[in-house]
């Protein structure tokens, strides 16, 4: 893990805490779509921080390019944390949106997403866009694993610039189970669910 990864993960765990508690699974190598609710601009860095550094150098967080991808912040997410960029202009496109979210699975690397779309300051996830879904769909062999970020949306709620030091935890539920024939709504809302029940 390069300097400025290193960096990133102590300072994250230093202002904000960024405490791991596994509570329904381990920290182990295995393919994982960890999937949490979206509350600040701190949760990208406060779940990949939380995990072991072993994990960090396969894990790739899901970030969105209109943010992320230019000047000082683009620095930090690809030479940080090896963002994935993804569009949401909301543009028509010719390609998959998820295409560049299937080939990192695919080469063995994890992923961090944040179904909800967009940030919310609330302490529950609101409805889940139809990505995980998807995902679910073409990755079985990935563990989906829900992840419920306390407290970050007191510590950089939307509209600031700096974070207010409290002690956030970072609380990884068990693998969603897949069921067979299960519609996407209801997938949906069961995956929802699984975050609300580490709450």
């Amino acid at each position: 893990m390069n300097v400025l990864a290193w960096l990133l993960a102590g300072c994250t765990r230093t202002l904000i805490g960024a405490q791991p508690r596994w509570l329904g699974c381990r920290p182990v190598a295995e393919l994982r779509i960890y999937y949490a609710n979206h509350t600040s601009h701190f949760d990208t860095l406060a779940l990949w921080s939380a995990l072991p550094p072993a994990l960090r150098r396969t894990t790739r967080a899901v970030a969105a390019r209109d943010y992320w991808g230019a000047g000082a912040r683009a620095l930090l997410a690809t030479h940080g944390f090896n963002a994935l960029f993804i569009d949401r202009s909301g543009q028509p496109r010719k390609a998959d949106p998820l295409a560049p979210l299937d080939a990192a699975l695919a080469n063995g690397q994890s992923l961090i997403v944040f179904p909800e779309g967009t940030r919310r300051a609330q302490a529950l996830p609101s409805p889940f866009k139809s990505g995980l879904y998807h995902l679910a769909g073409r990755h079985r062999d990935a563990e989906l694993i829900p992840v419920y970020l306390d407290n970050l949306w007191r510590s950089m709620p939307k509209g600031t610039w700096l974070p207010v030091p409290l002690t956030c935890s970072v609380r990884f539920g068990a693998p969603l189970m897949r069921l067979e024939g299960e519609d996407k709504a209801d997938f949906l809302e069961r995956a929802r669910q699984a975050i609300v029940e580490l709450v």
